[in-house]
């Protein structure tokens, strides 16, 4: 288990050094002079000048990438060249309100996906199947940005059960769940559908095994032949799904962020691309990266649990 951990680890330096290395080419090949774009085009050429040697873009390219790759083992994200903050400090800020929006909505998508995808497989071409099927279709076709604004005249608007825009601090708990529940609602329900619709394609495919007919003739109760059996031989492509659909989260929570009015990692960015904060949006890419390497780490742990024929792969 810990030698399949840390070869897993290991594997990851080479892939970060990678993405780093394509965010750093990304970055500077970009159209446009980063300190240009910062300042604007009617700024002096003095200004720009003096921009561009404070940036270190008047290195040449090897020691700019040496520098960077320096600054990122000692944890400096550098600083906003609007604001003149540290970026590691706004990235501190918004990281946890996104991590807490792509954690409730998995969780949202596990809880309710995953009975909904078995409750369909066990009665196939029944009523209930055919309901299941239609919501988890509906659930689908739905953008993010669109369910999210329904959500918010249903449960905000019209029956005000919950805040339609905003976010609390965590040192309020009740509060900030408060503000997370349709935001996750919104996520959660689309990431349901997949699981739903996933998990029902392998509970069917896995039911018809020889296995499963043997278990059922030695006379085992259908609740131990479906959890202990079917639903664990069908976690394996259940936990990939869910893997990429965390990274994919983590991404695509910037639409949410917008119509909710929420601080977070994805509407940082968008900031950071309309002012053109070079130093900013090169800083939440990396972090980016971490997140995704760090996911794929967390999916691998959880197959050993799942499959631990895998530890020996």
């Amino acid at each position: 288990m810990l030698r399949h951990i840390a070869r897993r680890l290991l594997l990851a330096i080479p892939t970060l050094l990678a993405v780093f290395t394509i965010i750093f080419i990304i970055v500077r090949v970009a159209p446009g002079d980063p300190a240009t774009a910062a300042l604007g085009d009617y700024a002096s050429a003095e200004a720009v000048e003096a921009l561009r040697e404070r940036m270190g873009l008047n290195e040449p390219l090897w020691r700019q990438y040496v520098i960077f790759l320096g600054d990122l083992a000692r944890g400096d994200l550098g600083r906003s060249l609007i604001t003149e903050t540290p970026v590691i400090d706004q990235i501190a800020f918004v990281l946890p309100y996104t991590l807490e929006l792509a954690f409730a909505a998995t969780l949202i998508g596990l809880l309710l996906g995953i009975p909904t995808g078995v409750l369909t497989a066990v009665r196939r071409n029944s009523m209930t199947d055919y309901v299941g099927r239609a919501v988890s279709l509906v659930g689908l076709s739905f953008p993010a940005f669109y369910l999210g604004i329904l959500l918010i005249y249903f449960f905000a608007v019209r029956v005000r059960l919950f805040p339609s825009v905003g976010s609390a601090p965590f040192s309020e708990p009740a509060q900030n769940l408060h503000y997370l529940i349709l935001p996750a609602l919104t996520l959660g329900l689309i990431e349901t559908a997949y699981i739903a619709r996933m998990t029902r394609s392998v509970v069917l495919t896995i039911l018809s095994d020889d296995y499963i007919r043997t278990a059922r003739a030695k006379g085992l109760q259908e609740k131990v032949v479906l959890v202990r059996h079917a639903l664990r031989a069908a976690l394996i492509p259940i936990v990939s799904l869910v893997g990429i659909f965390a990274i994919s989260l983590i991404g695509s929570s910037v639409l949410v962020e917008e119509v909710f009015a929420r601080p977070g990692l994805g509407k940082l960015m968008v900031g950071a691309t309309k002012q053109k904060d070079y130093t900013t949006l090169q800083s939440i890419m990396v972090v980016y990266a971490l997140i995704i390497v760090v996911i794929n780490l967390i999916t691998d742990i959880v197959y050993t649990y799942v499959d631990p024929r895998v530890r020996y792969g």
